[in-house]
């Protein structure tokens, strides 16, 4: 009886990061939609800050060093809490279909 409680009260982080924000944030829709339907409260999404790393590359190896091409990646980060999770919430999320290029990490307090 007191698992079954301690069950219903368990809360999970889930962190989501990717390079393209359109399939994070559609991968982010199915996440909510699913913790919705097996009766969770859902806390977010929070939008972490965008992560730009920058790269500078000479165009050509030994001439020209004033020629010089730019590169950038972002990481995309999002933050969701769903609070009374239940055991039904935790195995739907883990049968659930996410896009490839989406990174997601649950955490259960």
């Amino acid at each position: 009886m007191s698992n079954e409680s301690t069950m219903e009260s368990q809360r999970l982080r889930i962190n989501m990061c990717a390079y393209d924000h359109k399939i994070l944030d559609d991968s982010l829709v199915k996440i909510i939609e699913t913790a919705r339907r097996t009766g969770a409260t859902v806390m977010g999404p929070v939008l972490l800050p965008v992560r730009i790393k920058k790269y500078t590359v000479n165009r050509s190896v030994h001439t020209d060093k004033k020629s010089r091409e730019q590169f950038e990646m972002r990481v995309y980060k999002r933050l969701v809490d769903i609070m009374d999770a239940s055991s039904k919430t935790a195995e739907e999320l883990g049968k659930l279909e996410l896009s490839a290029g989406v990174d997601v990490v649950i955490k259960m307090f």
